[in-house]
C-alpha cells in the first residue's frame, strides 16, 4: 500500500495573449474552440471532452499514451465572469488513483491591444502521485499552446 501524503503548493502563471479579453474567455468557454488547444502531448489518445460551461457546469478530459495510463480531469465551475474570470475546483487522475485536488483562478485582464491572463492554482497532491513543479510545468505548456493557438 502506498504511504498517504498530501504536499500543498500554489502556483501563479502569467501570459500575454495579442488577442481580446473577448476572444481569450472564448477559447477557455466554447467546448469547439477549447479542444483545438486543451490537449495532451501529440503522441496522446483521448476521450472527447465534455464541456458544460456555466456556474455549476462541469468538465471531463482525459487521454494517455498508448498502453496508459490514462490521465483524467473532472472540474466544476463555481464563478464566471464573462470576459474577466473563472474560478474551478477539479481533480487529476492516473488511471483511478485520485493525485490530486486543487482551485483554478483564471483572471483576464485588457493589456494594450491584448490580454494580460493570470492562473493561480492551489492545489492539494496526494500521495506522491504528483508534485506541484511539474502541474505547474503541464500548465505552462497548455497556457503556451493557447498562446498559439491565439497568434495563429
Amino acid at each position: 500500500m502506498t504511504e498517504r501524503s498530501v504536499t500543498h503548493a500554489t502556483f501563479v502563471i502569467e501570459r500575454v495573449y495579442p488577442a481580446a479579453p473577448e476572444r481569450v474567455f472564448q477559447a477557455w468557454s466554447d467546448p469547439m474552440v477549447k479542444a483545438q488547444w486543451f490537449k495532451g502531448p501529440e503522441d496522446w489518445d483521448g476521450e472527447p471532452a465534455e464541456l458544460d460551461f456555466r456556474v455549476g457546469g462541469t468538465e471531463t478530459n482525459s487521454g494517455g499514451p498508448e498502453g496508459g495510463p490514462i490521465h483524467t480531469m473532472k472540474s466544476t465551475y463555481y464563478d464566471i465572469v464573462p470576459n474577466e474570470r473563472i474560478v474551478t475546483c477539479y481533480e487529476m487522475y492516473v488511471d483511478d488513483a485520485r493525485m490530486s485536488v486543487s482551485v483554478g483562478t483564471l483572471e483576464i485582464k485588457p493589456k494594450g491591444e491584448g490580454t494580460l491572463m493570470t492562473y493561480t492554482e492551489q492545489g492539494a497532491f496526494l500521495d506522491g502521485l504528483d508534485q506541484p513543479k511539474f502541474r505547474e510545468h503541464g500548465t505552462g505548456e497548455l497556457l503556451d499552446a493557447l498562446g498559439a493557438f491565439l497568434s495563429a
